[in-house]
Formats: structure tokens, C-alpha cells, sequence
């Protein structure tokens, strides 16, 4: 997956909208924030006052003035809890909302891609962005504007009643603010950059691991899980790697923050007793100058320890950007219709294709007339394009010159859903989703009565085994439907089909991976199957095509020969060459 880049202020662009909904929640959020600062801003000007009064006559500060002072900055600690409770509770809450609309959008986008951005990209890196680099975005969405908020009102503040205290010694201090700025901003830069590897690299740890459990068998069969023990110690090294720079940087990061707040507490400790013994700045002064330091490091202390948790949501951010901002090739045109009951006349007029991705030419020029409830047979060599062919119908890739029709009508002009909803499609890698076999039947139709199921699972040969099964029709498959054989797998994909009810079939090879028993089953099914629809057959085993209304023999030279079982054989070319050969290896 492409690694786009972003900057900060782009970054905050396209993430500020996702506040919108939680407007309120923020509002008030941000109030109670300036509750909690306001609370802490108060303590030092009271010191200032009693430590001022006591000095100056301390028979005049009565227990009385004491005893307010304590109950005000009790009343106002009470605020701060009551605020700082909303903030944890409330913020967070929204924080979560935040990242589960994110995640939902990016999901909905993943759902619009096309092949090609499947074909070129982990698994593990998808899951890892959707997963868990957006945890970070629900602390980044509470915290970030909270921290920021905090940090502008304390620093305000601080230097408003600094200044009024002692200009001189105030600037001095302020002047430390945008030199450490600056050195952090550099240093935040690179901490960004390592966290975004340190992502990518979870992502591709996360692949690794994928790819080698889902084949797990594999790797069992040929004794190779030293081979594979290698291969994760070296990404996971990698990963180490990459954390240590990141740890790195960190740490100078922190480094510069303690020399820079503890340069500000000399200049208070020695401008200020300076001060104070020249009797510019009277000792309470000095006290509330020291606590109100106190404050503003704190906060700058807190900006700090917020810097990698803001440094994980930026880049949670970006990474989430990178897959809503892939470009989605295959839409419906603005004036795409419904398709409605379509008869099944397909037509390629002069098409041509190659992939987007690599420009791999499939074929240039391709004509071919599907009449509606024909039966089609595809033939050829690997490579030839026969699979592409099919793929191009339901428009899972968009041809790169001519047009494809269906009953005379280009496929564009009419809306994705509608169009793959009339085409039923079984593939040799038939893939059920984990759950029930009921579930993965009824995923054909969702809604379906469980009598359409049954009848379905009955029209494809498989309800004797479902029903011999100890729980039916919910008996739980595994994941991708390890539990089930072959051949159970591929007659629970027709009985899907059959629910769904296309007048197009499509049928990728949905033989070829099966015994000869298996075979028999499922070829009696797709008999059924493709009864009066129109149906395309791409196959390996010639056998199973011999029934064909026609046949194509596709090459890298497009269709090169055309015409039934006996014709083609007569021609003594490509076709009976491969039928020849076929027998030849039985």
C-alpha cells in the first residue's frame, strides 16, 4: 500500500469534521476543562494574597479571611471534580464515537475498492488500520483539543499576571517558550516520522503472521517452520529496530523539555531573589511568580507527555487517510439505472483490457455474442484470460477500450448493485464465511425463509449431507469452511447460488479441485443450476463441458476457435489438441 505522506495541517483538516456530530459534547467539555484550569490559576493568587498580608501586618489577616479563602478554593476543587469527571467520562465517550465513525467509513470505502487495490495490498496492513491504529484516535479526539485548549488558558493567564508582577523578569522566562518551541517542533518531526514506520511495520508483522497461520498445512507438509520461525524473527527484528528509534527520539524529546523547564526555574529562583532582595517584587509575589512557573511547566509537562500519544493519533489519522483516499475505480455512472429482469444477451464489442496496476495486456479487440440461456464453455491456457473475461461481466474491472452490453445496454449505465445481483458466480476457491451452514446459504438472499434454503441446499444435491450432519443446517464450518470437505463446500456455494436465482451464472473452474465422486455430485448440481440461464463455464476438465451449446478456445491471441464439442474436434486444432492430451494424462 502507498505511503502518501500528509501534512500536520492537513491531517487536522480532514479529521475536524468528525467533531461536528459531537459539537455539544465538546462545547461542554472544553468548558469543564476551563473549570479544572481555572481552579488550579486561583490557588497561587491566594497564596500571593496571604503570604503579602501576613508579612505586611500579620495581626490583620484574621482566622476568619483564612477560614473563606479555604472554603472558596474548596468550593472551587468540588468544580474541578465534578468537571475533571465529565472530561474522563464524557470525552472519552465521544472520543470512542469518534474512532467507531472512522472506522465505519473506512470499512464503507474498503467495501467501494476494486480488485486491483486488493491485489496489491496485506490483508495485515488493511486490518492493522482499521484496527489498531485507530485505538489511538480515540485518545487523540478527547485529549487533543482538551490538552491545546488547557495549555493556551494557563498560558494566557500565566503571563497576564506575571506581567503585572514584573515585566522584566516575565519576558525573560516567555523568551525560553518559543526557542524550546522550536527545538521540540524539529524533534516532534522526527518522532512522527518513526511512528508512522513503527505502524507500517505492525502492519507488515501482522501479514506475516496471517499469511503463515492461514498456511499453517503448508507449511506443516514441507517441515519448513524453521523457515518460517526465520521470517517472523527477522520482521520482528526489524520492528524492534524501528521502536528504538522511536524510543530515541523520544527521549531527547523529554531531555530538552527538563532543560528548558529547569533553565525557567533558575531565572525565577535567581532574577527573582534578586528581585526580591532589592525589594523590586515583595515575597508573596515571589511565591504566587513560583507557583504560577510551577503551573505553565506543568502544562508544558503535560504537552510533552501528550506528545507521543498525539504523535500515535496523527499518524492513526494518516494511515486511515491513506485508505479513504484510495481511488475507487470501479462507480456507478451519475446516470446509472436499476437493471430490471434482464433476459441474459451479453455482447464484448471490441474490448480490450490490461490490468491497472502492472498494464499487463490480457487481450486487444475481443468480440464475442452470449445469446440469453446459452450455454458457454471457455477453454485455453493459463494465462489466456479466460477467468479476466469473466471478471470484466460483473465489472469487478472495467474494460480499458470498448464496451460490454447486457441485452444491448453498456453494463455502466447500469448500477453496480443491481448488476452483480443478477449474476450468480461459483469458483473453485469457494470461500464461506465463518458460521453456520445455514448462514452461509442464506447469505445468497438475506431474508430468505429457511423452506427457500432448504429448498436451495435440495436443488444443489446438499441437504442429505447437511442433514446427516449432528446440527443440520447449523453446524458451525470454521473459518473459510475448514471443517467441511471439497465437495461440501462447493454444493453449499451452488445452494447459495441457487437462493440467490441470477439468470447469469459464472463458473470458475468450480470443478476442477474435486474428486471424481465430488465431481459427479456438483456437476449434477451446476446441470441444475444453470437451467435455463445463461451461463459461462470456464473448465479445465474438457469432460465436463462436452454438453456445451458452445465452446471458446481463448488464447493470448483472443478467441481462436469457436463452436460445440464435435465441431471443434473435427477441426483437429487447439481444442481437440487439449482434449487429446487430456485423455492422455487419464
Amino acid at each position: 500500500m502507498e505511503q502518501k505522506g500528509y501534512a500536520s495541517k492537513e491531517l487536522f483538516r480532514r479529521f475536524a469534521p468528525y467533531f461536528k456530530k459531537y459539537r455539544k459534547t465538546l462545547c461542554l467539555d472544553l468548558f469543564c476543562a476551563s473549570l479544572t484550569t481555572v481552579c488550579e490559576l486561583v490557588l497561587p493568587l491566594i497564596m500571593r494574597y496571604i503570604t503579602n498580608e501576613g508579612l505586611r501586618d500579620l495581626a490583620a489577616l484574621s482566622v476568619n479571611t483564612v477560614v473563606k479563602l479555604g472554603l472558596l478554593y474548596l468550593g472551587l476543587r468540588v468544580i474541578d471534580c465534578i468537571a475533571g469527571y465529565y472530561m474522563a467520562n464524557m470525552g472519552h465517550v465521544m472520543g470512542a464515537k469518534i474512532e467507531t465513525d472512522m472506522r465505519r467509513d473506512a470499512y464503507d470505502h474498503l467495501q467501494k475498492l476494486s480488485d486491483t487495490y486488493y491485489n496489491n495490498t496485506k490483508v495485515g496492513q488493511i486490518m492493522g488500520r482499521i484496527s489498531s491504529d485507530l485505538f489511538d484516535v480515540t485518545e487523540f479526539a478527547h485529549h487533543c483539543p482538551e490538552e491545546f485548549f488547557i495549555a493556551a488558558i494557563k498560558t494566557v493567564i500565566s503571563f497576564i499576571v506575571l506581567a503585572q508582577i514584573n515585566v522584566m523578569l516575565t519576558l525573560l522566562i516567555f523568551l525560553c517558550v518559543p526557542v524550546m518551541t522550536i527545538v521540540c517542533m524539529k524533534l516532534n518531526f522526527k518522532m512522527r516520522g518513526a511512528f508512522r514506520k513503527r505502524r507500517h511495520q505492525i502492519g507488515e508483522l501482522n501479514a506475516r503472521v496471517e499469511d503463515s497461520l492461514l498456511g499453517h498445512k503448508v507449511v506443516k507438509a514441507f517441515t519448513n517452520e524453521e523457515i518460517e520461525k526465520d521470517k517472523f524473527e527477522a520482521d520482528n527484528g526489524r520492528f524492534l529496530d524501528i521502536k528504538k528509534e522511536s524510543y530515541k527520539y523520544m527521549a531527547m524529546f523529554h531531555t530538552s523539555v527538563k532543560v528548558f523547564d529547569g533553565l525557567m526555574y533558575v531565572l525565577v529562583l535567581t532574577v527573582g531573589g534578586i528581585f526580591m532582595i532589592k525589594g523590586i517584587i515583595a515575597p508573596g509575589d515571589l511565591v504566587a511568580y513560583m507557583l504560577y512557573v510551577t503551573t505553565l511547566i506543568s502544562t508544558i509537562r503535560r504537552i510533552i507527555e501528550f506528545a507521543e500519544q498525539f504523535q500515535n493519533g496523527m499518524t492513526g489519522i494518516e494511515r486511515f487517510l491513506e485508505i479513504v483516499d484510495a481511488d475507487i475505480e470501479i462507480f456507478d455512472e451519475p446516470d446509472a439505472k436499476e437493471l430490471d429482469s434482464p433476459r441474459g444477451d451479453i455482447t464484448f464489442e471490441n474490448v480490450s483490457f490490461e490490468y491497472p496496476d502492472d498494464h499487463n495486456r490480457v487481450f486487444k479487440g475481443l468480440n464475442l455474442n452470449i445469446k440469453h440461456g446459452e450455454k458457454v464453455a471457455i477453454v485455453g491456457p493459463s494465462g489466456g484470460g479466460k477467468t479476466t473475461l469473466c471478471n470484466l461481466i460483473p465489472r469487478f474491472y472495467d474494460v480499458t477500450d470498448g464496451r460490454i452490453t447486457l441485452d444491448g445496454e453498456d453494463i455502466k449505465h447500469f448500477t453496480l448493485k443491481s448488476l452483480r445481483s443478477c449474476i450468480g458466480i461459483v469458483q473453485q476457491d469457494v470461500y464461506l464465511f465463518s458460521g453456520t451452514i445455514y448462514e452461509n446459504i442464506v447469505y445468497g438472499r438475506p431474508g430468505a425463509s429457511e423452506e427457500d434454503v432448504i429448498e436451495a441446499a435440495k436443488r444443489a444435491g446438499a441437504h442429505d449431507f447437511i442433514s446427516s450432519l449432528k446440527d443440520g443446517y447449523h453446524t458451525y464450518v470454521g473459518e473459510r469452511g475448514v471443517k467441511l470437505s471439497g465437495g461440501q463446500k462447493q454444493r453449499i456455494s451452488i445452494a447459495r447460488v441457487f437462493l440467490k436465482n441470477p439468470p447469469i451464472i459464472i463458473l470458475d473452474e468450480a470443478t476442477s479441485a474435486l474428486d471424481n465422486e465430488s465431481e459427479f455430485a456438483v456437476a449434477r448440481s451446476l446441470s441444475r443450476l444453470s437451467e435455463g440461464r445463461t451461463t459461462l463455464t470456464i473448465a479445465h476438465r474438457l469432460s465436463s463441458i462436452k454438453n456445451s451449446d458452445r465452446i471458446l478456445v481463448l488464447t493470448d491471441r483472443g478467441i481462436e476457435e469457436e463452436g460445440t464439442h464435435d465441431e471443434l474436434m473435427e477441426k483437429k486444432g487447439i481444442y481437440n489438441q487439449f482434449y487429446e492430451m487430456a485423455n492422455m494424462i487419464k
